[in-house]
């Protein structure tokens, strides 16, 4: 069933990082990301609390920008439309989510981070895709994930990816939560037939989501003591 997701990257492993280095205040709305073959990576992209006299400059220094064009000169809302072309790092980047069957929805920047809305035919294709971008060494949180027509909003409801799930389950049923733990991490590693650096980062990525579901409904399994 087709999935809306939103993943999260750090700047610094993405787009514009430079820029965003140069122009702290910087805000950035991404309205559509194209792919133009293989290797090109094309968006639209909004800015705003920034001139172009400042913009510019830091785009022709940005490595991760190949080219950009201003289509638009300043709306009533004082925002900047351009065109950029992503180089060959961040492309790849992008391509993991269209190689497997991926259509970015758009994109935003807060917090020293991006978040990315992606739209894939099967779940499973998501998981690939986030698995492809970690290969390339970038940390990535999967926030939200939900089917399509259930929640499009995405206000409620939180996800793991599949390797979170393997992870987690399997992490419960050999004992690794119980206290003393039962398996060591190297041991789970071995078992799941992972390194146990990845291991710890998926156990990680699923305890945040986790907790965050449970932050977001704080009432939610909660025992009161009487005593």
């Amino acid at each position: 069933m087709t999935t809306i997701a939103e993943l999260t990257l750090p700047t610094d492993g993405f787009a514009l990082a430079d820029t965003f280095r140069e122009l702290p205040d910087l805000e950035v709305h991404v309205e559509s990301v194209v792919a133009e073959g293989p290797c090109r990576t094309t968006p639209l992209v909004w800015f705003s609390n920034v001139e172009p006299d400042a913009l510019e400059p830091a785009l022709e220094r940005d490595p991760s920008v190949d080219q950009y064009r201003r289509l638009l000169d300043e709306t009533a809302d004082e925002e900047w439309f351009y065109r950029l072309r992503y180089s060959g790092d961040v492309a790849s980047i992008c391509q993991a989510v269209y190689g497997h069957g991926g259509t970015v929805l758009g994109a935003s920047v807060a917090d020293d981070q991006w978040t990315l809305r992606l739209l894939f035919p099967l779940r499973e294709e998501l998981s690939d895709a986030v698995s492809d971008i970690e290969e390339q060494g970038t940390r990535v949180d999967v926030r939200r994930m939900v089917e399509a027509g259930a929640d499009e909003d995405l206000e409620t409801t939180a996800a793991l990816t599949e390797p979170q799930q393997e992870a987690i389950a399997e992490a419960y049923r050999q004992g690794y939560y119980d206290v003393p733990r039962e398996i060591s991490l190297e041991e789970l590693a071995n078992e799941l037939d992972i390194s146990h650096q990845a291991l710890s980062e998926r156990l990680r990525r699923a305890n945040r989501v986790l907790a965050s579901e449970q932050l977001e409904d704080p009432t939610n399994g909660m025992v009161t003591d009487s005593h």
